[in-house]
């Protein structure tokens, strides 16, 4: 049996706690908090400006519940510093000392209150990823997206930042099944562990590096399991997507790549034709 022949076999079902009071919570905490640590905001937000420059907030496109892209949120840990021609520096020569604090302690995260807020967020669930990595998620892979992306999630506090992106996924996909209460509050409580002991925690995670794939499409690409072409196009694609936008399927992908492909053919064919009619 096929993996679409079993999901449609074995649907998921929400629990009671997904379905009529986990929301309930996630608005009520992200309101208390954001009440709660308003002077925290305020301090921070001071303090990036000072040190990183303009733009307090850095924000970006991620792939929420299904498949919807949303802005995501966090206190930005990088400067503007740029090069003689203008061009920013790479990512590892831009953060800072604060940045690599805020990260460590992971304060930077505390925007997300707003898209939990919002209700592009959960305090709990698979964190939000770039639409550059989801795009090449197969169709298991992409059962995360079944349930809202969380502050924190089973990948955090299973080795956050020190595990493998295949493993991240694998956290993923266990956590969508069934989302239960008792379940979330244990996250949460390990979460607060693993923060305090800052276990499994690098200030320099999502920074690309020579030695570090930290997108699991440059993880694919490394491996030779995509080749270039199609990195680039699917890369490509995912700039394309706007918020508010649902991300196509795998299988929708894929025919949109075919179609290009042949529109690609097709062209060369008239172009080569044309030049056989031109020397004929």
């Amino acid at each position: 049996m096929s993996y679409q022949q079993r999901k449609k076999v074995m649907k998921r079902k929400m629990t009671l706690y997904e379905k009529f009071f986990k929301r309930f919570i996630d608005v009520f905490g992200a309101v208390f908090l954001m009440v709660l640590l308003s002077p925290v905001f305020m301090i921070i937000a001071i303090l990036v400006r000072i040190k990183h420059g303009k733009g307090v907030i850095f924000k970006q496109k991620r792939v929420g519940k299904n498949r919807k892209i949303f802005w995501f949120y966090k206190f930005r840990s990088m400067s503007n510093a740029r090069d003689e021609s203008g061009e920013l520096l790479p990512d590892k020569d831009r953060i800072t000392k604060f940045g690599k604090f805020i990260r460590k302690t992971s304060l930077d995260e505390l925007p997300q209150l707003w898209n939990i807020l919002k209700g592009d967020m959960s305090f709990i669930g698979p964190r939000p990823k770039d639409i550059k990595e989801c795009v090449f998620y197969n169709e298991q892979q992409c059962d995360r997206f079944s349930v809202r992306p969380g502050i924190t999630g089973l990948a955090q506090i299973n080795g956050r930042n020190s595990i493998t992106q295949d493993k991240i996924l694998e956290y993923d996909i266990q956590y969508t099944p069934k989302v239960t209460f008792w379940g979330d509050i244990k996250i949460v409580f390990k979460t607060f562990f693993v923060v305090f002991r800052r276990k499994g925690i690098d200030s320099n995670a999502g920074i690309k590096t020579d030695h570090v794939c930290c997108y699991y499409n440059d993880l694919l690409l490394g491996r030779g399991k995509i080749t270039r072409d199609e990195y680039d196009m699917r890369v490509a694609f995912s700039r394309t997507l706007r918020v508010g936008d649902t991300m196509p399927s795998i299988d929708e992908q894929r025919q949109s790549e075919s179609a290009v492909l042949l529109q690609k053919k097709i062209k060369k064919l008239e172009s080569h034709s044309g030049l056989e009619s031109q020397v004929g």
